[in-house]
């Protein structure tokens, strides 16, 4: 692959995870799963369960309609205090191309805050993807929400 195409193809990337990013962050959840493949797989997990290949993962969703399902779930029947949320995503890396999927990672850090408090640190980590690209843009064939934190807030609400 070309230097000025590596390029642009992570510029092309920075701008759908920033428009993911804004997805979450306005809350508009319904558009969420129109980011994933309808095959896709979805995971938040931890660095070490990651690392050691282990499938244990705090969310785990196989295809687009689990997604939709958990979509339901936050809109109708989870209730929870409102909070705003802040996706702030970092570092994108293309790690390479092959059988028409695109490799990459972008590190991410969400803030959360509640309307009687100061911002916190919600988890820290970093995004593993494989994408598509299609005549419409990217979508993501597998996610896989790498974090950091070694406690997880009781508020894992919110898609990461």
């Amino acid at each position: 692959m070309a230097l000025g195409s590596i390029s642009t193809l992570r510029s092309a990337l920075r701008d759908f995870y920033d428009d993911y990013a804004h997805c979450l962050d306005t809350f508009d959840l319904q558009r969420w799963p129109d980011f994933f493949t309808e095959d896709c797989r979805y995971r938040v997990l931890s660095a070490e369960n990651y690392d050691a290949g282990l499938p244990l993962s705090l969310i785990y969703c196989d295809g687009r309609n689990m997604l939709k399902d958990r979509v339901t779930a936050l809109k109708e029947t989870t209730v929870y205090e409102p909070r705003h949320l802040r996706h702030f995503v970092a570092g994108v890396r293309v790690l390479g191309q092959e059988d028409g999927l695109i490799r990459a990672t972008a590190n991410f850090m969400i803030l959360e805050s509640l309307s009687d408090q100061e911002p916190v640190v919600n988890m820290v980590g970093r995004y593993v993807d494989a994408l598509v690209e299609t005549g419409q843009g990217f979508l993501l064939k597998e996610r896989y929400c790498v974090h950091d934190n070694y406690r997880v807030r009781n508020s894992l609400i919110i898609p990461i």
